[in-house]
């Protein structure tokens, strides 16, 4: 299983990359390799700030639809435009062109409180 290192992790399973105070948030691996096929990825979150652990969007698979859940408060940015003709990036590089959007968090602390890999490896196994 991939886990870089230099990312944090929730136990929903999606990923966080701070840089600033702008964090840009996907999911994470294992849960591509859960869901599946990823078929499209629905974000109407944009501009909002929202509260961690709240709904920004969903993935939908070729089984099943899935929430995606906001690791840390702040106000989303942007969704990754490439997903719109291309959500089976998800699948392919889903720590690369498969982010999912970029935010502007609250707090940087909120961030490095989040697991590293090994905390998250140890939840996934």
């Amino acid at each position: 299983m991939n886990l870089p290192s230099n990312l944090r992790y929730t136990k929903d399973h999606e990923w966080i990359k701070l840089e600033g105070t702008t964090a840009t948030i996907g999911i994470t691996d294992f849960a591509q390799r859960e869901l599946g096929d990823i078929v499209y990825v629905e974000v109407e979150t944009i501009g909002k700030a929202l509260n961690a652990g709240a709904v920004f969007g969903t993935v939908e698979a070729v089984k099943t639809v899935s929430d995606l859940y906001l690791p840390v408060a702040g106000t989303i940015n942007e969704l990754n435009p490439e997903l719109a003709n291309e959500p089976e990036l998800v699948n392919s590089d889903p720590y690369g062109k498969g982010w999912m959007v970029k935010m502007t968090v609250n707090s940087v602390a909120d961030v490095e409180a989040l697991m590293d890999a090994s905390g998250y490896e140890a939840i996934v196994g």
